[in-house]
């Protein structure tokens, strides 16, 4: 860490349209580069880039720390980082696009274009339309689905096969439950308009005319980039790199790669009602779309100043903050957590990208320059973020102390072969434990090479313990009746997702 801590500088970028002559808030032009890295170091965070534009050009872009922790490439304004669900903005704004050009609309109902398209309820499938894709309202909890899907070995036609399977926890929309295997499905129609892949449309028509030309819309691709960050996470308070993810089967959801130099154009196009160099990219009317609030989240809230609602339209977050609307979304994929935010009124974009997954920073610093630049008083969100973090994290580690303290005393009636055998669930698939060198190792159909280790708690009960820290550690509980092992409630990070699975054992 000391080595690493050394490196954390700062390097302040040249760009075509950097403009001096708007004046930066104290905090941006004072500050900024301290509490960035202090923040490196307590965040355990390897690198940072950050990009402001204000008034149509880019007043600061900034490059903090390393692309790999313990080497010395630093990051810059072109350094590739996994920007997560701020895809969906791209997806959704070229499903609008197609819309305005009055090749589709965004009214056609899914099965118009996807005759195959199914849901748990027919009447649903028949019913949906685009637009409830793009909105999260289809009825599914957050998440609901995507430890089956994500970073799987699932085909995206067997995703969409398993996602028609799965029975939403609510009804079709009276709830809001951000789904992205409906993001893949809405991407999956723009094949069927246009005769492009979802990868070559986004391509062709946004990033080329935009100029992104850095930018990679399968997560494929970053593994052969030369300028890009790796993926880190924090174990136990340890930094580690982990594997990119794979997730092309979800790609219109959250495969796309970029830097801050590449989003800063994406960014100052959606400030300029689609327009960047004077060139018209994106159809005014197909922003004002995906800014249309569709669903709604809540009343709102902020812990220090005045927040009245949050909806979300399509792709985006919004909400109403200090008297502004906020048009925003975060991303978050293995090893990196991200911000894009507009302030439409104030012709104000912030973008945050970061490559580790376990920091609450890329949000802070956001809300930190937004309230800058909105005349707020300074907050400190970092601190307080990480007081949040610190707690959990003692929380966590208190919590797996007993469980360990546990386990060196557990005993079961039954043993530990009663549990091996093979387990499937209705939609997942296929799950095997095997007992090797006296514990129980859970092997997943669609995960080759993931397996989680259970070591006993007591009767029924288990501490699953995955290879792969993006899937966490948690408890199972295995059902019994006479004697005989029933099926086995499989529960995976919240990170990928809340909903748990059970898997009946079928010998």
């Amino acid at each position: 860490m000391k080595r690493l801590t050394s490196l954390l500088l700062a390097v302040l970028f040249s760009y075509q349209g950097f403009s001096q002559t708007d004046s930066l808030p104290s905090f941006v032009k004072d500050s900024l580069d301290t509490y960035v890295n202090r923040a490196l170091t307590e965040w355990k965070i390897p690198g940072v880039a950050l990009c402001v534009v204000k008034n149509g050009k880019v007043v600061l872009m900034k490059g903090y720390g390393v692309r790999e922790a313990g080497s010395n490439d630093k990051v810059d304004e072109n350094t590739l980082f996994m920007i997560g669900s701020n895809s969906k903005a791209f997806t959704a704004t070229a499903l609008a696009m197609l819309d305005s050009d009055k090749k589709m609309s965004l009214n056609d109902k899914v099965q118009k274009w996807l005759p195959d398209f199914k849901l748990y309820d027919p009447w649903v499938a028949k019913e949906a339309n685009i637009r409830d894709l793009l909105c999260h309202r289809l009825g599914f909890e957050t998440f609901q689905g995507d430890f089956m899907y994500f970073d799987s070995d699932l085909t995206t036609a067997e995703v969409r096969e398993k996602m028609g399977k799965l029975k939403p926890m609510y009804g079709f929309r009276s709830k809001w439950g951000y789904c992205n295997s409906a993001f893949m499905t809405a991407g999956e129609i723009i094949p069927k308009v246009t005769g492009l892949s979802w990868a070559d449309f986004i391509t062709n028509r946004i990033f080329k005319p935009l100029g992104m030309n850095n930018s990679l819309a399968l997560s494929k691709d970053i593994k052969t980039a030369n300028n890009k960050s790796a993926a880190h996470t924090v174990v136990m308070g340890e930094l580690k790199k982990i594997p990119y993810g794979n997730i092309d089967n979800l790609a219109p959801a959250g495969s796309i790669s970029s830097s801050a130099n590449d989003m800063s154009k994406w960014v100052i196009a959606l400030l300029n009602n689609g327009k960047l160099g004077g060139k018209e990219i994106i159809p005014a009317a197909a922003i004002a779309e995906t800014r249309t609030p569709h669903s709604i989240m809540g009343d709102g809230g902020h812990m220090f100043n005045k927040a009245h609602f949050n909806l979300y339209g399509l792709g985006w977050f919004l909400e109403e903050y200090a008297g502004r609307k906020i048009v925003a979304h975060t991303g978050g994929v293995n090893g990196f957590v991200t911000s894009v935010c507009l302030v439409p009124e104030e012709k104000l974009g912030i973008i945050v990208l970061t490559n580790t997954d376990a920091n609450s920073f890329f949000e802070a610093l956001r809300n930190e320059i937004e309230d800058a630049y909105l005349g707020l008083p300074y907050r400190n969100y970092s601190k307080i973020f990480l007081g949040y973090s610190d707690n959990q994290q003692k929380g966590t580690v208190e919590w797996l102390r007993k469980k360990k303290d546990t386990i060196a005393s557990a005993t079961d009636v039954l043993p530990l072969n009663a549990y091996a055998g093979t387990y499937r669930h209705n939609v997942y698939g296929l799950m095997t434990i095997t007992k090797e060198q006296n514990k129980l190792v859970a092997r997943f159909e669609h995960h080759k090479g993931r397996h989680a280790n259970l070591e006993l708690l007591g009767p029924g009960r288990f501490l699953a313990t995955f290879n792969d820290p993006l899937y966490g550690i948690k408890e199972w509980n295995f059902t019994t009746i006479k004697g005989q092992i029933k099926s086995v409630t499989v529960r995976v990070a919240d990170f990928v997702e809340f909903t748990p699975y059970e898997f009946i054992k079928t010998k």
